[in-house]
């Protein structure tokens, strides 16, 4: 049988776990969403090369207050020759909370965000297109930063990656999975 000091402490102990699980969720941690598809499950056809390549709509929400831009950066690393890039925007302003779906490829969105070059060396989305056999992972990883980093439209993911070192103030990952 349990004493009242034990239960005391458990109590105490519970009351302790409450306070720090409702000050992890006020913080919040960013969250990156879509309409499409849901995390590690298959990207439809529509948004990959044996369909129509045009881009998913994205949400997300926990932006940090921090945040003056967001950028965000897909890549496939599971391509012959490594990551390979299908699409990279930037200087998102940290006001934005969602991307329609078929965002035309120019180097200005109409979110006043800055399309990158993809893989390809062209600007905007290149939907997933890999070799025949096994599944893909597609990484739809958005940063939210505490600036905005002011690169030209002809940046790579690369270029993103060392402008945006010591700026991250919170990150999130969405997983498509494709196979032809």
């Amino acid at each position: 049988m349990c004493n009242r000091k034990t239960y005391l402490l458990i109590a105490l102990f519970a009351y302790a776990l409450m306070i720090i699980a409702m000050a992890a969720n006020a913080q919040g941690n960013l969250m990156l969403s879509s309409s499409a598809f849901t995390n590690n499950r298959h990207i439809p056809v529509k948004f990959t090369c044996s369909g129509d390549g045009e881009s998913p709509d994205l949400a997300w929400s926990n932006v940090p207050p921090s945040a003056k831009s967001l950028a965000l950066i897909v890549k496939d690393p599971d391509a012959p020759s490594g990551d390979f890039v299908h699409w990279v925007i930037f200087d998102i302003p940290a006001s934005v909370t969602s991307m329609p779906e078929g965002v035309p490829s120019t180097a200005k969105t109409a979110f006043d965000g800055t399309q990158g070059q993809n893989g390809r060396g062209e600007t905007g989305y290149t939907g997933p297109c890999p070799p025949p056999g096994k599944d893909h992972h597609y990484h739809f990883r958005l940063y939210a930063l505490d600036e905005s980093l002011g690169l030209t439209s002809d940046a790579g993911a690369a270029q993103v990656e060392s402008a945006m070192q010591g700026h991250i103030v919170a990150e999130t990952d969405l997983v498509g999975i494709f196979a032809r």
